[in-house]
């Protein structure tokens, strides 16, 4: 799917591209020619008239001789034109027969004999055609007794256009090279975090879905020992109905804990915040967790700054605190310690959370966050968790811009730090 959806990309892009890149190259093209199109006409305009203005040039009716001199200078002191490519002219009488040339070189008489049929033979005053491997363009003047025909050459100016279409050519291919490759390695980068979240959410259904199974399965089993034992009382098959009640708390906490990871992620979701003494809100977390801290016989030390506080939501921070105090003391060895210190550092406020232990091996510390996962499952099953606190926790923590994160040495101790501005 995800290859599918790079290739649909390089080809819109490339497709996208190789369309601008034409129209850019279509349009210089169609300037360029014009402004050469142009050039020549002028040329060949202002060739024409100058013969006309010098008739002895051209061998005009009206000198002395009718013959042209062969230097092509001015016989009345007038400016020669500007000539910046190959041109003669020629004259013919009215049967179109040729009477005269003049040209600045030396060609064969046949070249102006063949010169002269292919101009002939298209019938219009102005034209082009090839002779010689050369390209020409001739306009026709008629006179009283004759015409006069003037030819240009335009091969350096066609093949200007020629090479600007070969180059146009070699360098839209070498683009669309460069192009593929760089549109295919930001296509590969810009479908990563897609893919990402993709991965990620078909592990979420896959997780949520066996978190789900285990207890619908035993809610299955034990329905269908009440129904198999229909006629004994209510008193006797209690523990089956316990064990249902039980598993359905499981999911509704799951469920309640889903839903919620999915409020926190909803951008639309609005929380209010105001300013509250976190000191306070982590002693009276501390306070309720006593009892239970107590019964499991770990040694608890605390330390918190007084007059600490922060913006943000009490709820949720509290439901931090809990969670991470609440980790510690599960998975904390037995007559371990458990220890939470609350200090200003800078401008932020720092919690640690601290217990001994098994420790978190490196490999998993940058997963612990990730929704149900967990470093030991057979060991997080029996502790009743479904690996979804510590996601809640940063979450909650992401949304009051700060930073959650930990550090472990196994066999030792963990510790959890938050950091909120």
């Amino acid at each position: 799917m995800f290859k599918k959806l790079r290739n649909r990309f390089l080809v819109v892009n490339l497709t996208t591209i190789s369309v601008i890149m034409l129209i850019a190259f279509a349009s210089i093209y169609v300037i360029m020619y014009w402004n050469v199109q142009n050039d020549i006409n002028m040329d060949l305009h202002r060739i024409a008239d100058n013969q006309q203005k010098s008739p002895g040039e051209a061998g005009h009716p009206g000198s002395a001789d009718g013959i042209p001199p062969k230097d092509n200078r001015p016989m009345d002191g007038g400016t020669p034109p500007p000539e910046r490519s190959i041109s003669f002219t020629v004259i013919t009488d009215a049967s179109g027969t040729l009477k005269d040339k003049n040209s600045k070189f030396t060609m064969d008489d046949e070249f102006y004999t063949a010169a002269l049929e292919e101009a002939l033979s298209i019938g219009k005053d102005i034209g082009r055609f090839t002779l010689d491997d050369s390209r020409w363009i001739f306009t026709v003047k008629n006179t009283g007794g004759g015409k006069v025909i003037v030819f240009l050459d335009i091969t350096a100016q066609q093949k200007i256009l020629t090479n600007l279409i070969y180059t146009f050519t070699a360098v839209g291919l070498l683009m669309l090279i460069i192009l593929y490759f760089t549109s295919r390695f930001f296509a590969n980068r810009s479908i990563a975090p897609v893919r990402e979240a993709f991965d990620k959410q078909k592990q979420f259904i896959a997780d949520a879905s066996h978190e789900l199974k285990t207890p619908l399965t035993i809610i299955n089993t034990n329905a269908d020992v009440l129904l198999s034992n229909s006629g004994d009382t209510i008193g006797n098959q209690a523990k089956w109905l316990q064990y249902i009640k039980s598993e359905t708390e499981r999911m509704t906490r799951l469920t309640n804990d889903l839903l919620y990871l999915t409020e926190m992620d909803d951008s639309r979701t609005g929380m209010i915040h105001s300013k509250f003494n976190l000191s306070d809100a982590v002693e009276n977390i501390i306070l309720t967790m006593e009892a239970v801290i107590f019964e499991k016989h770990i040694s608890f030390d605390y330390d918190i700054e007084p007059e600490l506080a922060v913006q943000g939501n009490s709820e949720q921070i509290k439901q931090v605190v809990m969670i991470l105090l609440d980790n510690a003391v599960k998975y904390t060895n037995p007559k371990g310690a458990v220890a939470i210190t609350l200090k200003k550092q800078n401008n932020d406020v720092l919690l640690s959370v601290s217990n001994t232990g098994e420790g978190i091996a490196a490999e998993h510390l940058t997963r612990i966050f990730d929704r149900f996962y967990r470093t030991d499952t057979s060991r997080a099953r029996k502790q009743g968790g479904y690996g979804l606190g510590l996601a809640i926790a940063k979450s909650i923590v992401d949304q009051h811009k700060g930073k959650i994160y930990a550090k472990s040495v196994v066999g030792e101790s963990t510790t959890f730090y938050v950091q909120l501005p």
